[in-house]
């Protein structure tokens, strides 16, 4: 049985994704989103049917690409808070990585709502500031944030470059100006700082290569991701064909 090494195999593919999430961080910046908690959440009704708690449900008909597109199309109809934007900065990377018709067929019944997401979105967590890369989603974490302000409790941001974060509802800053924002919505007198975990997350980008690749040869059967075995030593992914 031949296999396959992660680097090897997808280091190419693995660059342009993170690429991708890192452009798409900066689309979200600029399109006119707004924060909010879930209670006060909105989207645009043509796509999405939102939910008593907050979450934005796929609406009937819809296609899933179609749905994510808009949010960054039409960002002033729509108002969510840190981790739901992470999911849709993602999704809008998968659609750009592996293709509108993958995607659809992958990533059927979206249901937007802090971290849920598709099983097929896979992650991989890393725990070492070392292992940090741009395009990894990192924590913020603000411990003693006020009782009354539970959206502040922390930051999730994509990593966009060495000291560059993006989050939203705090823009694009670097560490220092992260951790002062969130210094901002601690209990009064705190003298705990907020800070950057060690946690990072990225999409299994091994993965998300296979679910979009194609047969070159005519009439051969496409491989897909149940034709293969995956396996994760580390932070590394290895594909078994």
């Amino acid at each position: 049985m031949g296999f396959g090494y992660g680097p090897g195999i997808n280091s190419g593919f693995e660059e342009s994704m993170r690429a991708g999430i890192i452009a798409t961080a900066r689309q979200m910046d600029a399109g006119g989103t707004r924060f909010s908690t879930f209670k006060n959440s909105r989207c645009n009704p043509q796509f999405w049917d939102r939910t008593a708690g907050g979450g934005f449900q796929l609406k009937a008909g819809v296609k899933p690409s179609a749905a994510i597109e808009d949010i960054f199309i039409n960002g002033r109809l729509y108002a969510f808070e840190c981790a739901m934007a992470m999911v849709m900065i993602l999704y809008k990377a998968t659609i750009g990585a592996i293709g509108e018709d993958a995607f659809n067929r992958h990533f059927t019944d979206l249901y937007l709502w802090d971290w849920n997401t598709d099983d097929n979105l896979r992650m991989i967590t890393t725990f070492r500031r070392a292992d940090m890369r741009p395009g990894d989603i990192v924590y913020f974490k603000n411990p003693d944030h006020a009782p009354d302000k539970d959206e502040w409790q922390g930051e999730n941001a994509v990593m966009l470059g060495p000291d560059s974060y993006y989050g939203h509802g705090l823009g694009i800053k670097n560490e220092s100006e992260m951790i002062a924002a969130l210094n901002k919505e601690r209990v009064p007198g705190s003298r705990t700082s907020a800070y950057l975990t060690n946690e990072a997350l990225h999409p299994d980008f091994a993965y998300m290569q296979m679910l979009g690749m194609r047969s070159a040869q005519p009439g051969k059967r496409t491989q897909n991701a149940q034709d293969a075995i995956f396996s994760r030593i580390g932070v590394r992914s290895y594909i078994f064909k």
